[in-house]
């Protein structure tokens, strides 16, 4: 597979957090089913290359539009490859998608919709445009064009959100929502209100996450003489909270996960 990510435009960096590429378009595979774990981000997806099935927890599938949205990842999802890759999307930080919407980010949470459910007549222009563009930098000028219109009509970020969402990522998801909460001088009901219209979940559950993809990120790049070892480092009071969580956004438990091969795992949630 080759993988690549690009910097997105100053002006948008406040909201993207990076465009990522993941393409085999000329050799054939095996297919499998893979993992896509939640990591807190919304991303906008462009299949230049065939179609991903995605999978339901019956094990009926369906396949993915060539251009969707999926909101906000709460627990797993399975999908797979039908065929050749080629893949374009956008990673949103987790408060940046909003000022391109005209409507509550938690309205899609776990929900995948296509670009014309999204933007409608808009949406299906900026589709064709993209699918038909001759190479991933052309595609990305054809993006950040398109989004720099959006935002020039679109409201500020709100900036108490924006605060709690650094702070829980410069964290590692190990604070406090109440002490959050009590240093902007809100109410934490208040601000969960808010924090979830924002970025689709609440200021827990991104938490929660966010201190699951660090885990990933550790386990990836250090070594561990044991399980408990990974569940001190990562900030977790125990190791029943560490395997609960990593159970809850995996389908599996640690030793589990060890002992399992998941290619794509590096480029869906290791980012």
């Amino acid at each position: 597979m080759n993988y690549r990510t690009y910097i997105p435009n100053p002006a948008l960096s406040k909201y993207i957090k990076c465009y990522w590429t993941l393409e085999n378009l000329y050799k054939e595979i095996t297919f499998s089913k893979e993992k896509v774990f939640p990591d807190g981000c919304i991303e906008l997806v462009f299949h230049f290359g065939d179609l991903y099935r995605k999978y339901k927890r019956d094990d009926s599938s369906e396949l993915m539009p060539k251009s969707f949205i999926h909101g906000q990842l709460k627990e797993f999802i399975e999908i797979e490859a039908t065929g050749k890759t080629g893949i374009l999307s956008i990673r949103f930080h987790p408060n940046g998608l909003r000022p391109f919407m005209a409507f509550d980010i938690n309205e899609i949470t776990g929900q995948t919709l296509s670009l014309q459910d999204l933007w409608e007549k808009e949406g299906e222009i900026l589709e064709e445009k993209i699918l038909n563009a001759a190479s991933n930098e052309h595609r990305i000028s054809l993006l950040e064009i398109f989004l720099l219109n959006k935002l020039k009509r679109a409201v500020e970020n709100d900036s108490v959100i924006e605060h709690c969402v650094n702070s829980i990522i410069k964290n590692d998801g190990n604070i406090s929502i109440s002490k959050l909460a009590n240093n902007l001088n809100i109410g934490r009901r208040h601000l969960e209100r808010k924090f979830i219209s924002i970025v689709g979940i609440s200021p827990k559950l991104l938490s929660r996450i966010i201190r699951f993809q660090n885990t990933l990120n550790l386990i990836e790049h250090e070594k561990f003489s044991n399980l408990t070892m990974v569940a001190y480092k990562s900030g977790f009071y125990d190791q029943a909270h560490f395997i609960k969580d990593f159970k809850e956004f995996t389908g599996l438990n640690p030793k589990q996960y060890f002992s399992e091969n998941f290619p794509l795992v590096k480029y869906f949630n290791l980012m």
